[in-house]
């Protein structure tokens, strides 16, 4: 009795301790049990993978929900306003990512002294042309879709249902607007009940975040840091760039509280660093932007969408690649080939959202657009899980950004 009484104190404790809070000490711990046990630490890790498919698990469910919900409780015309606005900004946003790791990758020069390991193979999956991402937008099978989480899909879809219940609702014949109220309501229950299944989940966040931290470092170490320690540097200070300088412009220019912002959504970055999923950080995402004071149908509606399409990290994570190739063989740039670059970037990570292998081909189109030889994407295979944790916050960051620009906007007009 006594036992229990305890447990029953120590839970409420730590209920009440904050997300960030518990995800610091977990990261910290960590890193810890990592240096300190070194690949022994990878018993720990199917903590981590639990995490992970937790998360996973209740993304889909959750863009499905709340993205009905959100199209029903939206202006279909404050929708297109949306729209017209946030991928204007997901691609401006992303040209400069590029433009930035490739001017802070040339002043660094990372790469210099490395050479490319004999008889190297890389296996890159195939980049799928223009045509073949839009036309796999649309499913020939909605629950296949959904059984595979292919994300861009179940976007598309989800909105166009939404529509549609939309209209029923608003139908002139009794017995479709019942229909449509109907479905509406069964969409609001499963959004609640994603939601209360994601704070559950976030109670055991603390606990996977250490598993994955103490697996990575202690399998990776501080041998490869240092090996590739110009490349990662590169990527972090360009990914700093784009968080400290670039994003709060953008936040003062639409006056958005900086200071504020990033208290609020803190929870969400620190979770996309550990994870290296946008898509599985998303349940947080949704939530850090409701504590910023983000509206829903806005939030609901841009972070799904950014979370398979902006990808502001990953764009600065090319602009560095493709400069530590050319350093290995000796490439030198000019106006043209860096302009070049910067669009093949652009349109790489845009392009190959949501692509199973998307770093490796969005590297292999930036390469073969600079005529770089595609086995160097080998060399940077083993500081990956370093460089990906900073490029991921920085992808989940921009789609915050980008939702509290357009949701101030929207309120000013």
């Amino acid at each position: 009795m006594k036992g229990g009484k305890s447990i029953k104190i120590l839970w409420k404790w730590y209920y009440k301790k904050s997300f960030a809070f518990k995800i610091t000490v977990g990261f910290i711990i960590g890193i810890m049990i990592g240096l300190i046990f070194g690949p022994s630490a990878s018993i720990l890790s199917p903590f981590g993978k639990l995490f992970l498919n937790l998360l996973k698990m209740v993304v889909v469910p959750l863009i499905l929900f709340t993205l009905v919900v959100s199209v029903n409780t939206t202006d279909p015309k404050k929708l297109g306003s949306i729209g017209g606005k946030i991928f204007p900004y997901y691609i401006l946003t992303t040209a400069l990512a590029v433009a930035i790791g490739l001017v802070i990758a040339i002043v660094i020069n990372p790469g210099a002294g490395l050479t490319l390991p004999k008889e190297t193979e890389v296996e890159v999956p195939d980049a799928p042309s223009l045509i073949d991402v839009i036309l796999n937008v649309v499913p020939t099978n909605i629950f296949d879709a959904l059984a595979k989480g292919e994300i861009l899909s179940i976007v598309f879809v989800t909105v166009i249902a939404g529509f549609v219940i939309s209209f029923m609702r608003h139908s002139r014949e009794t017995t479709v607007v019942e229909w449509g109220n109907l479905l509406l309501k069964l969409m609001e229950a499963g959004s609640e009940l994603s939601s209360r299944i994601l704070n559950g989940v976030l109670q055991y966040a603390p606990i996977g975040v250490l598993g994955i931290t103490a697996a990575t470092v202690g399998n990776q170490g501080l041998d490869t840091l240092y090996a590739l320690s110009k490349y990662v540097g590169a990527s972090y200070l360009g990914v700093a760039i784009q968080i400290m300088i670039i994003f709060p412009i953008l936040l003062t220019l639409f006056k958005v509280p900086v200071f504020k912002f990033f208290k609020d959504v803190r929870e969400a970055m620190m979770t996309a660093f550990v994870t290296c999923s946008s898509l599985g950080t998303l349940p947080v995402t949704l939530k850090s932007a409701k504590k910023a004071g983000i509206s829903e149908p806005v939030a609901n509606f841009t972070l799904p969408i950014g979370a398979t399409v902006n990808m502001n990290g990953s764009a600065i994570h090319f602009g560095v690649g493709v400069v530590l190739a050319a350093n290995v063989v000796g490439y030198e740039f000019n106006v043209g080939s860096i302009i070049g670059i910067i669009l093949a970037g652009t349109l790489a990570a845009i392009g190959t959202a949501g692509v199973p292998g998307a770093g490796m081909i969005g590297l292999s189109i930036v390469f073969t657009q600079a005529g770089l030889p595609i086995e160097i994407v080998g060399l940077t295979a083993g500081v990956n899980v370093i460089t990906d944790m900073v490029f991921t916050m920085c992808n989940v960051t921009g789609d915050i950004v980008g939702a509290a620009i357009v949701d101030k906007s929207e309120h000013e007009n």
